[in-house]
Formats: structure tokens, C-alpha cells, sequence
């Protein structure tokens, strides 16, 4: 395998984690907080589609991507208010919104489209392009270092930026603010937080909108930033739940998350590559079983077999005031 093709699948690996990786931030988040999140698929679905067909309509993405973190928002919104003001059981309040986005999604797409619940292939202007870095084409034919920047670090589009550095980002809020440690105290002593006089459900709330803006984004990549940009039915194929288990991979640390939804990107850029596989093992691997890699490894991370992971310890329970 030479230098060239080993970048072609890092680089599609960094593409294909990108929506993996916000939609996991945005899980860390909810859930250091104490909301479990399995609405983090429907999140995304709705995200994508409103900023496909917004993008679509209006020819700019970035009212696509507006409308795409608006869509989340909402979705967060009927999730907290299930979750937090009427103590609702947050399994349950995520399973529904994975089905009401799934549904409702293609019932509007038809309805606007008249193409099958998909919206229109999106084309210049209305789909974000990628970003040729400073220094990239000068330094394309430098040995080894110009390749890797060319093809792995410059090309990609603008939300792949912003995702890897909401990682840091994130690490700093939870870390090294007031507010992230708040936020970590609410989800694993909300009764400790509530009587230092700090509201529980306003951190809680705050957690969620962060929730809702990182899925959007998340959805918004997947429709308007892949290279065949554009709406199609349930095009998020469980990366909500694979998000979910790079979470608990990571057990709830941004920087482990970053190389958790990595490795996972990885198995899905093996998928694009066969003939890569059967030139390195020397055996012809079954496209099918390739498909089925990551969802594999979700099933292996939640069955335990990584370690045991502890999560928040006030996660799923809703909070009652102590008079």
C-alpha cells in the first residue's frame, strides 16, 4: 500500500467521522448533565433534511445550516421538556423522536419534493465545498510532508474544521469553567448543585440546546457537505447509535471521543476501499460484511467488552426538589 491510497482513507475516515464526532460532543454534553440521549439519530435526521431542503430552496447553505440547527433545536426542545419540566422517562422521550423525525422527514420531503421523501441534488452555493488550505498546492509535491497536507489536512469542507475543534473546545468548557464544572456536578449530584443555589434544570436546559446546535451541525454535514449532497430517507443509518457508542467507548471524555468516532470513521472508509482489504490480507471481503463492521463494533462496546464504562451517575433520573 503506498503513501497515496493510505491518505485516500484517512482522508475519507476524517469526512466520515465528522457527523460521528459532533454527534458524540453533543451526547457528552446531555449526558454529563444527566439526560441520556437516544434521540441523537433523530436529531441528526432532522437536522439534515431542513438543511438540505432549506439550502435547496434558497440556493445558500448557510441558511441550510441555520435551518438544520433549528430543526435540532426543536427536537431538543420537545426531548427536554418530556425529560426535564414533566420528568418523563428519557429512554422512551428519545426512542419517540428517532421515529418522529424518521417519519415526519419523508412525509415533508414528499410533500415539498415530489421525488420519494429525498430532496434535490444539491449544487454549487448551496452546498459547502472544500477548503483548499495556505500552502497546500505549494507544497503538494514536497516529500511525504506535502502529501499529507495536501490530501489529509487541506480539502476538507469548513464544518470538518469546526468539528475537530469543538473538541478542545469542549475539553475546556468541562474542564476549566465554572459552567462545566456545574454542569458535571449536575449530572452526578443534582441535589449537591441545587443547594448551592444553582438552578438544575437551567443547566440541564443549557445542555440540551448545546445538544440540539452540535446534532444540527452534525445532520447539516451528512446532507450538505458530503460529495453527493442532498436529502435521501433515513440517511443517518444509525450513526445516532454509533455516536452513542463511541460515548460510552470514550466513557465520556472529549479527547477519547475524538478517537473513538476516528476509529469508526476508519471502518467505514474500509467499506469504500475492498480492493484495499483483499491487497493487504490477500482475501476477498464480502462488501456486506464490510457494511456491517461498525454497527459490529457498537454491539461489542455495549455489550461490555471494552471495559466497563460508569456513566454520570445521576444520568436518567429526573430531578425532583427536596421542599
Amino acid at each position: 500500500m503506498d503513501l497515496l491510497t493510505l491518505l485516500q482513507v484517512l482522508d475519507a475516515t476524517v469526512r466520515l467521522a465528522t457527523p460521528l464526532l459532533l454527534a458524540c460532543l453533543a451526547g457528552l454534553f446531555s449526558e454529563r448533565a444527566g439526560i441520556f440521549d437516544i434521540g441523537l439519530e433523530g436529531k441528526m435526521l432532522g437536522g439534515a433534511f431542513l438543511s438540505a431542503a432549506i439550502a435547496a430552496v434558497t440556493g445558500s447553505v448557510w441558511l441550510g445550516l441555520g435551518a438544520g440547527i433549528v430543526a435540532a433545536l426543536l427536537l431538543s426542545a420537545i426531548h427536554g421538556l418530556a425529560s426535564i419540566t414533566f420528568r418523563g422517562n428519557q429512554l422512551i422521550s428519545g426512542v419517540a423522536i428517532n421515529f418522529f423525525a424518521q417519519g415526519l422527514t419523508v412525509v415533508i420531503a414528499q410533500s415539498w419534493f415530489g421525488q420519494g421523501g429525498r430532496t434535490p441534488q444539491l449544487g454549487d452555493g448551496s452546498r459547502f465545498a472544500g477548503l483548499t488550505l495556505p500552502g497546500a498546492e505549494a507544497l503538494r509535491d514536497v516529500p511525504i510532508l506535502g502529501p499529507i497536507y495536501y490530501e489529509l489536512i487541506s480539502g476538507h469542507t469548513i464544518l470538518v474544521y469546526i468539528a475537530f475543534l469543538i473538541v478542545p473546545l469542549t475539553w475546556w468548557v468541562l474542564y476549566r469553567t465554572r459552567y462545566g464544572l456545574r454542569l458535571r456536578a449536575v449530572g452526578e449530584n443534582p441535589a449537591a448543585v441545587d443547594t448551592a443555589g444553582v438552578s438544575v434544570r437551567g443547566l440541564r436546559y443549557s445542555a440540551i440546546v448545546i445538544c440540539g446546535v452540535l446534532t444540527g451541525i452534525a445532520g447539516a454535514q451528512l446532507a450538505t457537505a458530503e460529495p453527493a449532497a442532498g436529502f435521501i430517507k433515513d440517511m443517518t443509518a444509525g450513526r445516532g447509535y454509533i455516536a452513542l457508542a463511541a460515548l460510552i467507548f470514550a466513557k465520556w471524555r472529549p479527547w477519547y471521543a475524538l478517537f473513538a468516532c476516528l476509529l469508526f470513521g476508519f471502518l467505514q472508509a474500509l467499506e469504500l476501499r475492498p480492493d484495499l482489504i483483499q491487497a493487504v490480507i490477500g482475501l476477498r471481503v464480502q462488501g456486506q460484511l464490510l457494511s456491517a463492521l461498525p454497527y459490529i463494533m457498537t454491539v461489542v462496546i455495549l455489550a461490555g467488552f471494552v471495559g466497563k464504562a460508569i456513566p454520570p451517575r445521576a444520568g436518567g433520573e429526573p430531578y425532583v426538589k427536596e421542599r
